[in-house]
């Protein structure tokens, strides 16, 4: 293989793998809602269903570029098939972030009983919100790639590499998301974030990605920085607890 195409090939590799990020996210916070015994499926049905959409969206991918013409304007502003796909992934993850931080910031003895009887997410209509999402992301994520390069069988190649860093890590990053929520808060502040920018996008506003990423990476080392330090201070609790005990009484 030439340098060429293999450097080709990582860059779509690593565009792919952060595509998918936050597709990854999305999953993991709808799955977390689900009984323990039911999680694991829906995020192999998740990723699955990523791979097929990509893959499906690749064979037709002549009919995907037709989705960037015009079909009608609206206040000066001419909206295509793919604007008005962005728009409604858009919406509903503005929709689906503000529902899910209500819910994590309403204290639990203030929900009505019918409320909580509900609290518990169903299975398949949380898949069917996963299916959603994953076209929104397949249709941004196949067009970014066939504007890269023109090679089908690397564009299949680095969807096959992205999705398996991704299944690899699904269960941890769901588990690590469970064991801290303030993760969980900055992850749906991303959703939020990528919802706007979806709809700007729909809307002819161009939004630069390495902004957004940027942001993204340092509201994630700020977060880690205070996830050290508060693990830092139950440890020296613990010692001093320890301690204590370790004292002869009186002493």
């Amino acid at each position: 293989m030439e340098t060429e195409v293999i450097v080709a090939l990582i860059t779509l590799i690593g565009m792919e793998v952060v595509l998918g990020i936050d597709n990854l996210v999305f999953i993991a916070i709808l799955s977390n809602r689900l009984p323990e015994s039911q999680r694991q499926l829906a995020r192999r049905i998740g990723l699955g269903l990523a791979v097929l959409l990509r893959f499906g969206m690749l064979a037709g991918t002549s009919w995907l570029l037709t989705l960037t013409r015009p079909l009608f304007e609206v206040a000066g502003v001419e909206l295509s098939g793919k604007d008005l796909i962005l728009l409604a992934g858009g919406l509903f993850l503005l929709g689906k972030a503000t529902i899910e931080i209500h819910h994590r910031v309403t204290p639990a003895e203030h929900v009505e009983p019918s409320l909580a009887a509900a609290a518990g997410a169903a299975f398949w209509p949380t898949v069917a919100q996963i299916i959603a999402l994953d076209m929104v992301f397949s249709v941004d994520s196949i067009l970014a790639a066939v504007g890269l390069v023109r090679e089908f069988w690397m564009i299949a190649v680095a969807i096959v590499v992205s999705v398996l860093v991704m299944l690899m890590s699904m269960d941890r990053l769901s588990a690590f998301m469970e064991k801290n929520p303030s993760v969980v808060m900055l992850a749906l502040a991303f959703l939020m974030m990528i919802g706007l920018v979806l709809v700007a996008e729909g809307l002819g506003v161009h939004v630069p990605k390495g902004f957004v990423y940027a942001a993204m990476a340092f509201a994630t080392g700020v977060e880690a920085l205070n996830l050290l330090a508060n693990r830092a201070i139950r440890r020296r609790r613990l010692n001093q607890l320890r301690a204590r005990r370790a004292s002869p009484a009186g002493g």
